[in-house]
């Protein structure tokens, strides 16, 4: 008699591990499409949108500045902040959140 319950408690394990399996798996699942997938998404929009940036374009960074675009290298660009020609700062593209294009004027 006590085989049959051990061998019961056994089938009742591997049920219930199957079921934790199941969970775990649901709550990757659930948290790759509500966590990961849109960041990526996000990632790409800005990447499309910095893959654009032309000279001459008016941008807003992250910190809120308006500027106009002077020069572009791999990773940085210079940006023209007022009407003082001297107000010349590089940065990252990175640091671009906007970008408005001077042809839409």
């Amino acid at each position: 008699m006590g085989i049959l319950l051990a061998a019961q408690e056994a089938g009742s394990m591997a049920g219930g591990g199957f079921v934790i399996v199941l969970y775990l798996v649901l709550i990757f699942g659930v948290s790759y499409f509500i966590m990961i997938r849109p960041q990526k998404k996000e990632q790409k929009k800005m990447a499309a949108m910095l893959s654009t940036l032309e000279v001459g374009d008016c941008v807003l960074t992250s910190s809120g500045f308006y500027g106009i675009v002077i020069d572009i290298t791999d990773d940085t660009v210079i940006v023209e902040f007022g009407n003082n020609k001297n107000c010349r700062i590089p940065m990252q593209k990175t640091a671009i959140s906007q970008i408005e294009k001077a042809d839409a004027e």
